[in-house]
């Protein structure tokens, strides 16, 4: 347990005295490429900045009007036979677009079921195994212009999808 701990406080320290080490061997100016490299990022970061604010002002509205929770209320017949907590569903919504406002709603689930209840540990796993879709796709395809992404967002949805019903199902065998 020790050598893992100690691999994992380790590893990005030897990459990057690795890359510098490669760098200096071919004799390439690591500070020219590094304030490029910044340039580039800060480059990206205006562009998608838009979106972005978009994004956050969307989930902002949604979770302060009581719409996700109007959506779990409808959804409770439904989801009570699947074995879905219902108290998931907004959570569930809420990270396909943002991850900070999944984990605003997360202390509130923790703050109200506890961490190791059946619903936090679901959630958790659930987290931790699902991506914000349509953040993810918005950002990367924006960045670099794409204007049709073909079958990106249905295996990007299928995915998530299939790490929602892992992590119920998991959660149910705790």
């Amino acid at each position: 347990m020790r050598a893992l701990i100690f691999l994992s406080q380790a590893i990005v320290p030897m990459i990057l005295f690795l890359l510098i080490l490669a760098g200096l061997n071919k004799k390439i100016n690591l500070y020219e490429d590094f304030t490029k490299g910044a340039k580039d990022g800060f480059r990206t970061v205006v562009g998608i900045l838009p979106t972005l604010i978009g994004l956050m002002v969307a989930v902002g509205v949604l979770r302060a009007s009581g719409f996700l929770e109007f959506l779990s209320s409808i959804g409770t017949g439904l989801l009570e036979k699947t074995g879905f907590p219902t108290e998931l569903l907004p959570i569930t919504l809420v990270k396909l677009f943002s991850s900070s406002a999944a984990t605003g709603l997360l202390l509130d689930l923790y703050k109200e079921y506890g961490t190791d209840s059946r619903i936090g540990l679901i959630v958790s796993i659930m987290l931790s195994s699902t991506e914000t879709v349509f953040y993810t796709l918005s950002v990367y395809f924006m960045s670099i212009k794409v204007k049709k992404s073909r079958y990106t967002l249905a295996g990007a949805l299928a995915a998530t999808f299939a790490g929602i019903i892992a992590s119920v199902w998991i959660g149910n065998r705790m």
